[in-house]
């Protein structure tokens, strides 16, 4: 497991809550906020994965 994959589980989260509180608060600006930083974290999880692969295929 690399900082790719901890950082974007992260955000993922992160961004899960921002989407929920922006639900709660009927704010569409927070909800969207939310999904961008979801997008982000997945991104940045995928690319930590790939990493990985790629490094167990050298081994």
């Amino acid at each position: 497991m690399n900082t790719d994959q901890i950082k974007g589980a992260a955000k993922e989260v992160a961004g899960k809550v921002q989407q929920k509180t922006g639900e709660v608060f009927n704010s569409p600006e927070q909800q969207a906020k939310g999904v961008a930083k979801q997008v982000e974290g997945n991104v940045q999880k995928n690319y930590g994965d790939a990493k990985e692969d790629l490094k167990d295929a050298t081994r």
